[in-house]
């Protein structure tokens, strides 16, 4: 044999047991969170803003203040039913979606009555890409966020539904806007909210640890959506994915972390990427 065809053949047999033994081996217990606000800067994230172009990110509204992404209304003269959504790049069926928010400041001059401490987690989101240039809010579930008053009970991580139905005790459930049972959350603090979305099987809202809301069977149907291209709303599909996106809805609100677990995966035992906590099993991704 050719002395340099043998020393490659030894070079290359050294350098893949160097990195078989650098690769970790997969702890199937192990969660593998994905972090989708970096902290930074609003990388892989795209802007839809009710009168706008995609990714006209109008006067500024979302920024990152504080390494917090933040709805900012300071170049505002009037708010005037510009409501605002700001899309992860990807879409997600069965996750566990984690972050911690708050309310400060004052509302923008102008904002409705009912958005005082008030946003959103719009998830099954249609892309947002395929909103209408004058639509008021994507054809999704929205988790809404809500801050005390101090006047009044103000429950949070309670359901809307832009264009949406769900399932609530066996039963098609369409009122627009339902409390959850979570208590009344005043000021300034930081709330940590929690939703497990397994496609169109079940949500559940969690605040700070506390689950406060279940509903099953996501679909489109009804109102409360102004704007968009009919042939994205066909009433009565079920809806099993779709994107993630955060609203601007006239009171500035900070988000310092956004992250997601996703539940979606290889679920074979022998596979070297199998996870114990994947419900849905996915697999085409499995590597063994």
């Amino acid at each position: 044999m050719n002395i340099v065809v043998y020393c490659y053949l030894i070079l290359c047999i050294t350098i893949s047991f160097i990195l078989r033994e650098e690769m970790p081996a997969n702890d199937p217990e192990k969660e593998e969170w994905i972090q989708l606000f970096n902290g930074r800067d609003l990388s892989d994230w795209n802007i839809k803003i009710r009168r706008h172009e995609l990714n006209d990110n109008y006067l500024n509204t979302f920024q990152v203040v504080d390494g917090a992404l933040t709805t900012v209304y300071e170049g505002y003269d009037d708010y005037n039913q510009t409501f605002g959504h700001i899309f992860y790049k990807d879409p997600y069926s069965y996750y566990l979606l984690r972050t911690e928010y708050r309310f400060i400041g004052e509302q923008c001059p102008g904002g409705p009555g009912w958005a005082f401490r008030n946003n959103g987690l719009m998830l099954h989101c249609q892309p947002a890409e395929s909103m209408g240039i004058d639509q008021d809010f994507p054809i999704s579930i929205e988790v809404q966020l809500l801050g005390g008053s101090g006047e009044e009970e103000r429950t949070t991580l309670n359901l809307c539904t832009p264009g949406t139905h769900v399932y609530m005790d066996g039963q098609l459930h369409t009122p627009h806007c339902t409390n959850s049972s979570s208590k009344t959350f005043y000021g300034d603090q930081w709330v940590m909210a929690e939703v497990l979305v397994e496609g169109n099987e079940r949500f559940t809202h969690i605040v700070n640890g506390d689950t406060v809301m279940t509903y099953t069977r996501p679909q489109v149907g009804g109102g409360v959506v102004n704007g968009y291209h009919p042939d994205l709303k066909k009433d009565g599909d079920p809806i099993s994915s779709g994107y993630i996106a955060v609203q601007s809805e006239s009171h500035p609100t900070q988000f310092r972390k956004i992250e997601l677990l996703n539940l979606e995966g290889c679920m074979d035992p022998k596979a070297k990427n199998y996870k114990s906590y994947f419900r849905k099993d996915k697999r085409e991704d499995c590597r063994y």
